[in-house]
C-alpha cells in the first residue's frame, strides 16, 4: 500500500511549517531517475521505488495547495487530499510516454483537491458537470478581478453576460452560483442573537411548514379505516351489484350502461336503476359505519 511518507504523515495537526520544510528536504529527481523508478514499481510493485517518487514531489502538492487557500479550509487538509491525488498519479503514470512524472502528476493533484473543496463546500451536491465545476473556481477569480476598482460588490447583468460568454455556461448558472459561492452551509446548532440578551439555535427560529407528525399519523389512520368501511360497503353487494358499482363509479375506465346492460343481458334502464340502489346502500353502511368512529363521511 502506498502511503505519502514513510515516517512523516499529514494530519491536521501537524505543523504546517515544520512540514513544509521537511518535504523540501527531499531531492529532486532527474527524468531518468523517475522513468527508472516507475518501472520498478510498475513491472516489479517495488514499492521502496513509489515512496521514492512521491517524496520527491511532496513538495510539488504544497505549491499547488497554496493556490486553493482561500476556500475556508485547513491548508494541512488541502495537502492532505493532494497527496492522496499524487498516489493516484504515481499507480496511472506511464514511464514509456516521454512526459515528466510532474506533468502528469498536477492534473491528479489538483483534481483531488477541487473534489475535496466542492465536497466540503456543501452538503447539497455542486459542480456536477465540468462546466460547473470550471466556473466554481474561476468565478471567484474572475468576480474579484472585475469589481476591482468599483464600489460595488455584486455582478451587474452585462457582466454576468460577459462571463457566460467567457466561460460558456448559462446566465442563469452564473447566478445561482455566486449566491452559492456567497452563502456557505450553517450549522442549525449555531447560536444567534434574539433580543438584547438571549440567543438561540438556528434551528429554534427556523418556521417549520410540513405537518405535525402526530396529525399526520392520525389522517393516515383515518384513511386506512376509511378504505375498510368502503370495502365492508362494497362487501355487502351482491355479486353483480358490486361489479356495476365498481365499474360505473371507481374504476379508471368506467363502463357505460350500455357496455353492462350487453353484459348482463339487462335494459339500460335496469343497470341505471341497480346502479343508483347500489350508490345508496353504499353511502347508507358508509354514514352509519362513520358515526361510529366520528368519521366524517
Amino acid at each position: 500500500m502506498l502511503t505519502p511518507m514513510v515516517n512523516l504523515s499529514v494530519n491536521s495537526s501537524t505543523n504546517l511549517m515544520q512540514y513544509i520544510v521537511e518535504v523540501r528536504k527531499f531531492p529532486m529527481l532527474s527524468q531518468e531517475e523517475e522513468v527508472q523508478l516507475a518501472k520498478n514499481w510498475h513491472q516489479c510493485k517495488d514499492v521502496s521505488s513509489a515512496h521514492k517518487l512521491i517524496t520527491s514531489h511532496l513538495n510539488l502538492v504544497v505549491k499547488i495547495a497554496m493556490k486553493f487557500k482561500n476556500y475556508g479550509l485547513l491548508l494541512m487538509d488541502l495537502i492532505m487530499e493532494g497527496n492522496m491525488g499524487l498516489m493516484h498519479a504515481v499507480k496511472k503514470f506511464n514511464p514509456d510516454l516521454g512526459f515528466r512524472f510532474s506533468t502528469y502528476a498536477v492534473w491528479w493533484i489538483e483534481a483531488s483537491i477541487k473534489d475535496f473543496i466542492l465536497k466540503s463546500w456543501s452538503f447539497v451536491k455542486i459542480g456536477t458537470t465540468q462546466a460547473q465545476r470550471r466556473l466554481f473556481f474561476s468565478l471567484r477569480k474572475i468576480k474579484k478581478r472585475i469589481l476591482r476598482y468599483t464600489n460595488r460588490e455584486t455582478l451587474n447583468n452585462e457582466e454576468i453576460k460577459a462571463i457566460s460568454n467567457e466561460l460558456s455556461v448559462s446566465e442563469g448558472d452564473i447566478v445561482q452560483m455566486n449566491y452559492r459561492l456567497a452563502c456557505k452551509d450553517q450549522s442549525l446548532n449555531n447560536c444567534i442573537k434574539i433580543g438584547d440578551d438571549s440567543k438561540k439555535e438556528l434551528q429554534d427560529v427556523i418556521p417549520c411548514n410540513s405537518v405535525d407528525q402526530e396529525i399526520s399519523y392520525q389522517n393516515h389512520e383515518e384513511k386506512e379505516l376509511k378504505e375498510i368501511i368502503l370495502n365492508n360497503a362494497l362487501a355487502s353487494l351482491n355479486e353483480r351489484s358490486r361489479d356495476i358499482f365498481i365499474s360505473r363509479y371507481l374504476s379508471e375506465n368506467t363502463q357505460t350502461l350500455d357496455e353492462l346492460s350487453k353484459k348482463y343481458g339487462v335494459s339500460r334502464e335496469r343497470i341505471r336503476q341497480l346502479a343508483e340502489q347500489s350508490m345508496s346502500q353504499v353511502k347508507q353502511y358508509i354514514q352509519s359505519e362513520s358515526l361510529k368512529f366520528g368519521l366524517h363521511a
